[in-house]
Order: C-alpha cells, then structure tokens, then sequence
C-alpha cells in the first residue's frame, strides 16, 4: 500500500509527516523525506508492507504542523492520496504482480 500525503497547513509535499499503520499484528512506521542527490530524488509516497493482511486495523499520520489524524480499516493494495485534515481523498488499486 501507498499513501501520497499532501499537506494544508503543513507543507504541500508533507516533508517531515510520519505515519504509523498497524495491520493484525504488525505495526510499520514511515516519514516522509526529501533529498536525493545530484539529478534524483527520492519517491515521497510512503510504502508499506505487510504481507497476506488485506486491511489496515488502523493509521496514524503526525503532520508537520503537530496536528495528529486517525484512519480505520482501509484495505490493502491501494494507493491513498490523504490531504491534511480531509483524510483519504483519492483511491487508486495497484496492479496486481503476477
């Protein structure tokens, strides 16, 4: 799953957002960074892994500007564009590997 994070208050990129997802019995943490070096970058979607779970018990995302948001039971295998204090906004499915 992915999560492309737009920020409101915070900064448009997120830069410095984290966000914790917890699926089962997993629980898996990202922030979202900026840099590369010269000509590249680096993606600043944040990925997580987590194997055969198909949802997400639940994601916390601290956003640069100190406001916390919580999103429950998302399914696994999307790619979510969240902007800072309207949660999930866009949807998009992954293609399937094969």
């Amino acid at each position: 799953m992915l999560f492309k994070l737009v920020g409101v208050k915070s900064n448009k990129m997120a830069i410095g957002a984290r966000a914790t997802v917890t699926a089962g019995k997993l629980v898996q943490t990202a922030e979202v960074r900026a840099g590369g070096s010269y000509l590249s970058s680096s993606d600043p979607r944040l990925h997580f892994g987590f194997g055969g779970e198909t949802k997400m018990n639940r994601v916390t995302i601290r956003w640069p500007s100190g406001d916390k948001e919580m999103l429950k039971d998302l399914s696994a295998d999307v790619i979510y564009t969240i902007f800072e204090g309207k949660g999930v906004t866009e949807r998009a499915t992954l293609p399937s590997v094969e």
